[in-house]
């Protein structure tokens, strides 16, 4: 009898399994927006999906931090300064633990130096230069009530920028429009090169990943976005352009890196994507 009901009991839980399994949510990313610009003229030559919605800047606002950084004098070229990781900092890639320059920065997409240069903006100048660059929301207040701007504002917190905001953002910077030193804006671009592509476009750009947020701004576990951002040149032709993905669980690789991979392969892979 024992051994009848441990089986029928056995039975029910796979049966329950198989009828439910198909029931359990299943990975899937959905494209937001893909959104290509003519960076000189401003004329749109992709505009598909919400490309006005907005989301956390997340890693792709080391564009913006690494003009700061080299407007303000505190970082001096690729390899100067180098900064040591010290305990507390974030580290939850073992990439981070270590010491650290500007190209490395951008490499492995180290979240607490670009805190060190927003520390050492300080709170008026890192305010003011968001504001001068019109980007997103321009709300770097960060976590409700922690007053936590400085280090956190940008990461799934109270800066959030469009699709549409971002290549408006990258074509101003093409442009020599935003308020930093040209030698500061060349050099904080050579940070992000990707390389030259398979049809010819040489790729500059900046992935990035973060979660959700609920009304109140508290994050939503298993639901990030995923952002590849940046520009491209061809002769005499340069495009600004930017992907963002949303998730509806957490994915196996990094949204941001999906993002990017997608994206370069449908537009960067062969001729007349676009």
């Amino acid at each position: 009898m024992i051994k009848d009901h441990v089986l029928k009991h056995t039975g029910l839980i796979l049966l329950l399994a198989v009828l439910f399994t198909p029931m359990i949510a299943k990975a899937e990313t959905t494209t937001v927006c893909t959104l290509i610009s003519d960076a000189k003229t401003g004329r749109t030559i992709v505009e598909e999906g919400q490309c006005a919605a907005r989301a956390t800047a997340a890693s792709t606002f080391k564009i913006a931090i690494s003009l700061m950084g080299f407007d303000s004098g505190i970082l001096k070229d690729a390899h100067h300064p180098v900064w040591s990781f010290k305990e507390g900092y974030p580290d939850w890639r073992a990439a981070w633990r270590g010491d650290t320059d500007p190209q490395y920065w951008i490499e492995q997409s180290v979240v607490w130096y670009s805190q060190q240069i927003n520390i050492r903006l300080g709170e008026a100048r890192f305010r003011n230069y968001v504001t001068s660059f019109d980007y997103g929301n321009a709300d770097v207040s960060g976590d409700a009530g922690k007053q936590n701007g400085l280090t956190r504002s940008w990461l799934s917190s109270s800066l959030q920028i469009s699709p549409a905001e971002q290549v408006e953002f990258i074509s101003k910077m093409i442009r020599g429009e935003l308020p930093v030193s040209k030698q500061a804006r060349e050099i904080a671009m050579g940070l992000f090169d990707i390389g030259v592509q398979a049809n010819g476009w040489h790729v500059f750009g900046k992935t990035g990943a973060g979660l959700s947020q609920n009304a109140d701004g508290s994050p939503i576990n298993g639901q990030p976005w995923g952002w590849f951002v940046g520009w491209a040149t061809r002769g005499s032709q340069t495009i600004a352009f930017a992907r963002l993905t949303h998730d509806s669980t957490r994915p196996a690789k990094s949204p941001g890196f999906g993002a990017r991979d997608t994206f370069l392969a449908e537009y960067f892979a062969t001729d007349g994507a676009f």
